[in-house]
């Protein structure tokens, strides 16, 4: 068994109410104040993590009840190991997760602040809206699988009479409200088709997080908020996954930064050496490695410049030729032939894979994916399930290679996109979450 620290986790009735803002802005206030916060985010987001980590200055896991087992989010959870406070952002809205039952549930935050016995902090965007904001958050509390609703914040509040009449309802329904933020057009983050703009993008994300965290302490009942919190013991010290490789090249920069960093804390903690190289810099990967691991991220957006990176794809092409390259989403598309962007301009890739793909022809491909392995990968033997997320805009136009993967989606559904096996190299367009469990 093991304790974690008190907890809250950050949720709302829907996508685009401020969960983000509040969630970034407590993480720095709370950590101006002096406390140690640990963030965690619900689900197989790619990007709130790194804005987590540069306001709470510690990293952010995702904690993922429909792909991960026990042990995993067990291991995960014990990353708040020594902080004061958790503070977990939750996806879409408190209740939404998939249709079906996944390893350890549908993927909500619901399931997740049950779990580990933290109360929600529930964002409510007011605008519109007066008493009625506090029926939102009575059925949201009455719910039959609520978790303990600890209070709202209130969002985008037009100004003192707005604010009284939402206040004096919540209090008579017996509901704390622990903030009420003004509206503030300036404070929001810029956003592109995936989410945010990844944070290392943000022209001066210090700034703007500082400005958060200030706009939270000036508004939220700091104090009411940190006794508000809870938690229950963990389970056990956790299991992490398994490297592919002990020596293991990874891309990272703008176009190559969707890595989960719970596989990269697990491959460390197992002693498997990173090597980080940036494709769009132009660099080759380390030859000493044993793998090399192409993440998900932006590659349309610099495909020109991955295009004439001659010396990333002759070093590329060069360890293919006797040890293993795996690309994930935009790494998958960056293995293939061609990658043919919005404006519909192609850009020959390394030409790994016979892929090609196109942004011109956009089209959402997005949700969880259980893949059955029909050929080995980095790590994975032919046979084994593993558990994924897909979210991208891109068509397939040719893809000429031997399948990875017969994939389903989080009900069963056969997904056309079963990424490629070519020799040593292969792709898709999942990004691993975690193995099935045995």
């Amino acid at each position: 068994m093991g304790t974690n620290p008190p907890g809250l986790v950050i949720s709302a009735p829907a996508s685009g109410l401020g969960k983000t803002t509040v969630t970034l802005g407590l993480l720095r206030a709370f950590r101006d104040s002096g406390l140690t916060v640990q963030p965690f985010k619900n689900g197989p987001d790619y990007i709130d993590p790194a804005f987590h980590r540069a306001a709470a200055g510690r990293p952010s896991f995702n904690l993922d009840v429909w792909a991960m087992d026990d042990g995993l989010i067990d291991a995960i959870a014990g990353q708040a190991a020594g902080a004061d406070l958790v503070i977990s952002e939750g996806s879409m809205g408190l209740y939404d997760g998939t249709t079906s039952q996944g390893v350890s549930g549908r993927g909500s935050s619901a399931e997740i602040a049950r779990r580990f016995g933290w109360p929600v902090v529930l964002v409510l965007d007011v605008s519109g809206q007066a008493q009625s904001a506090a029926a939102t958050a009575l059925g949201f509390a009455h719910h039959p699988d609520a978790p303990d609703l600890a209070g709202v914040i209130l969002n985008r509040v037009a100004g003192a009479r707005h604010e009284m009449m939402v206040r004096e309802e919540m209090a008579r329904l017996g509901i704390p409200v622990f903030a009420a933020l003004p509206r503030r057009s300036d404070l929001e983050l810029p956003e592109r088709h995936l989410g945010l703009v990844q944070a290392e993008e943000h022209p001066d994300i210090t700034e703007a997080i500082g400005q958060l965290g200030a706009f939270l302490r000036d508004h939220a009942d700091l104090d009411a908020l940190r006794d508000a919190a809870r938690g229950i013991e963990r389970n056990g010290p956790g299991v992490w996954p398994k490297p592919p490789a002990q020596r293991i090249a990874l891309a990272r920069d703008a176009a190559f930064s969707f890595s989960y960093p719970h596989l990269l804390e697990g491959w460390h903690r197992a002693g498997a050496e990173i090597l980080p190289f940036s494709p769009l810099a132009n660099q080759a990967p380390d030859p000493s490695a044993d793998l090399v691991w192409l993440p998900g991220g932006y590659p349309e957006l610099h495909a020109g410049r991955i295009a004439q990176a001659s010396t990333f794809r002759e070093g590329l092409c060069r360890h293919a030729e006797t040890k293993p390259v795996h690309g994930e989403c935009g790494g998958y598309m960056v293995l293939g032939r061609a990658l043919i962007d919005a404006d519909g301009t192609r850009h020959p890739m390394t030409g790994l894979l016979g892929l090609v793909t196109s942004y011109q022809r956009r089209r959402l491909h997005l949700g969880y994916r259980r893949a059955h392995l029909t050929a080995a990968m980095p790590g994975q033997d032919a046979g084994t399930t593993l558990y994924g997320h897909e979210f991208h805009y891109s068509t397939i136009l040719d893809q000429p290679d031997a399948p990875l993967a017969r994939v389903t989606d989080a009900s069963g559904n056969p997904v056309p996109e079963t990424g490629s096996s070519r020799g040593t190299v292969t792709g898709s367009f999942f990004h691993l979450i975690a193995e099935a469990p045995a």
